[in-house]
């Protein structure tokens, strides 16, 4: 509830701003993405204030390295990455090498952002002072069945960690990021080894937002749905396979805080409305269900349509906090054809 207490105050989200002389590099970590690659590089292929637009080709079996040429990307073929290290991950490092710019804006292929996003982003992190911005986009798509899933699984994060531009940041072991627009300094990155830090993380940004934190360097979390839109999955069931993977952060969170965190998801989610249904709420209950009110109205402008599938959502919580719980319990991930053994 205290995390809840703090939606109510959170910072201004990323403003769009002019190019103002930064140095900017886009990297877009890429496998098997030429059917979803193109709408993002027809945008982001000379933005304003980007000097170079990277695509790490990670071992794609498809034409995603064709695609980025003839739209004028520079693509870098990952090959095969090392022992212990994630694909994402890996694929994020050689764009890290290959970059020449000050900054870096990390985007991945399904996000649709504003010309003005990398500059924006970079703008807001320099006046903060920040070393690693991530930021949170609006969903968009045409199945009613992935926003319905969808709002009640970004209730389940929102429950555990807060929304993006909270008043009073998170301690480092609780923050949250959202690896799809990061933007950091590449100094930064390069001080630390890079991405070897977290080479093995299948969530890598949470990871690398948390060990960043962790050493001393600023991290943020800030809102962007104004310039930032990123694809939802097209179905109820790719929602629950594709969010469901990473939604209770395999490999960041220790066991025993997941659980709790799912326990606590249960009590405060799915049960009072039961209670309420059956026609047996309790004072709690009542507050349990005010509460989740106020984050549907509080999370509506986080998708592109607020329809009857997105007011239902609190009929998929017991959906979601099964995602949350699967997620948890699973040790062994698939990401992109690639196995994980947590």
């Amino acid at each position: 509830m205290p995390r809840l207490a703090r939606a109510a105050r959170t910072r201004s989200p990323v403003a769009c701003v002019e190019p103002s002389g930064h140095s900017i590099s886009v990297v877009i970590p890429a496998r098997d993405e030429a059917a979803r690659i193109q709408p993002l590089l027809d945008v982001i292929v000379g933005a304003p204030g980007v000097t170079e637009v990277i695509v790490v080709d990670d071992e794609s079996s498809d034409s995603t390295g064709e695609v980025a040429k003839r739209s004028g990307a520079q693509v870098v073929s990952a090959g095969r990455r090392p022992e212990g290290w994630a694909g994402k991950t890996w694929a994020l490092q050689c764009g890290l090498d290959a970059a020449t710019s000050d900054w870096i804006v990390a985007l991945d292929a399904d996000t649709r952002p504003r010309p003005e996003l990398p500059v924006s982003v970079v703008s807001r992190a320099e006046a903060d002072g920040t070393d690693l911005l991530t930021v949170a986009g609006r969903f968009d798509g045409d199945s009613a069945g992935a926003r319905w899933l969808q709002s009640a699984m970004l209730t389940t994060l929102v429950y555990r960690f807060g929304p993006p531009g909270q008043s009073r940041p998170p301690v480092f072991g609780r923050m949250l990021a959202n690896g799809q627009c990061m933007a950091f300094r590449r100094g930064t990155l390069l001080a630390i080894g890079g991405f070897k830090t977290v080479a093995g993380a299948v969530v890598e940004d949470v990871a690398l937002a948390r060990h960043l934190a962790a050493t001393g360097r600023r991290v943020d979390f800030l809102d962007a749905a104004e310039l930032l839109k990123v694809e939802l999955h097209d179905s109820l069931v790719a929602s629950w396979h594709g969010w469901g993977r990473s939604i209770g952060l395999p490999g960041v969170e220790p066991i025993c805080r997941q659980l709790l965190d799912v326990a606590v998801l249960a009590l405060t989610l799915p049960l009072p409305l039961v209670r309420l249904m059956v026609g047996r709420p309790d004072p709690i209950d009542l507050v349990s269900l005010t509460a989740r009110l106020g984050t549907l109205v509080g999370t509506r402008a986080a998708f592109s349509r607020n329809d009857l599938a997105y007011w239902a959502s609190p009929l998929a919580d017991v959906i979601a906090v099964a995602a949350v719980a699967k997620s948890v319990l699973t040790r062994r991930h698939v990401w992109s054809g690639r196995t994980y053994q947590l």
